[in-house]
């Protein structure tokens, strides 16, 4: 079996972002949004954007990177890539344009790559300090979309992402999105599950080996999950929650957006309540997601548009 392949400049674009990565840290001062706009910038737009006193420098090192030195640092790192030359990158990140990644570095499985298509992938995220009755519902939803064999992607992150991935690899496997190198284990407390992903799944990254992650890589990988997908289900969220954020640009994109009720006394609960009665799907059980990706919602409906709510073939009580 031939690895995916990723041209010299696609990788040097990854290998950019870690290069840049604490200047645009200090660019942003937090700001959510901001690495979305940044991103679609090119190579030398971008470094002159957020450091322009090296930014020639730095392109200048990073355009000196040879394709045996980019090869060399994937293969230590036990790692391949794929960007947008190579047949196998997933369509969904071909469709979403110039938010997506250059290049994709992975470390798993590659053949995954053929099922990364938004009508049979489901990206599940939620709050990290999720509740008993978040992290069930993430993990019931995990297990049973991998169970009727959808692919299910997610975060790697505390509370509803992790109990999404364990779900999945119940029954099937999984795709974890991180914002760091694809050889990190972030959470470093997740270690023991980023390597059964590694070893029975796929995690992605657009950034290089051995890179850290920054407050903006998150929102940055957010993109990455949003346009893998057909749908994404936003299980609990805080009113700011990164989950939002993600649902946002799956909104954008023109992909389904459901969201799991949650009660109305919960700060957990309010974002994806507030979904729901922006007309977002409901979504009490795995049956929901695949009435709404299956019926082929997400071709059928404008980018920008919120999906409309559906509850087909459910009785009162289900999920």
């Amino acid at each position: 079996m031939s690895l995916p392949s990723a041209c010299p400049e696609c990788l040097r674009r990854a290998w950019l972002l870690a290069r840049l990565g604490p200047y645009i840290e200090r660019t942003l001062s937090g700001e959510r949004s901001g690495p979305l706009e940044l991103l679609r910038r090119r190579n030398d737009d971008l470094a002159a954007a957020v450091a322009p006193k090296v930014a020639e420098q730095i392109c200048s090192e990073v355009a000196g990177l040879s394709e045996d030195r980019l090869a060399a640092q994937l293969r230590d790192a036990e790692c391949w890539a794929v960007c947008r030359h190579d047949p196998r990158f997933p369509v969904g990140l071909l469709e979403a344009a110039e938010r997506a990644p250059w290049a994709l570095i992975g470390r798993g499985d590659p053949l995954l790559l053929e099922r990364l298509r938004p009508e049979r992938t489901v990206t599940v995220v939620g709050a990290r300090r999720a509740s008993i009755y978040g992290r069930e519902v993430a993990r019931e939803l995990g297990r049973d979309l991998a169970d009727a064999g959808l692919l299910v992607t997610s975060g790697l992150a505390f509370g509803v992402d992790a109990c999404v991935h364990c779900g999945a690899l119940e029954v099937g496997t999984t795709v974890a999105v991180l914002g760091c190198g694809a050889d990190i284990a972030y959470p470093a407390s997740h270690r023991s599950l980023w390597r059964r992903i590694c070893e029975e799944g796929l995690v992605v990254s657009e950034l290089p080996p051995g890179t850290g992650a920054w407050r903006w890589t998150f929102p940055a990988r957010n993109r990455i999950m949003a346009a893998l997908s057909g749908m994404t289900v936003v299980v609990e969220a805080a009113r700011r929650s990164g989950s939002l954020l993600t649902a946002g640009i799956a909104s954008e994109l023109g992909r389904e957006l459901g969201a799991v009720p949650g009660p109305v006394n919960s700060r957990a609960s309010v974002g994806p309540n507030d979904l729901l009665a922006g007309g977002a799907c409901l979504v009490r059980d795995a049956q929901d997601v695949l009435d709404a990706i299956l019926e082929g919602a997400p071709a059928s409906r404008p980018a920008g548009a919120v999906a409309p709510t559906k509850t087909i073939g459910k009785e009162e009580g289900d999920g």
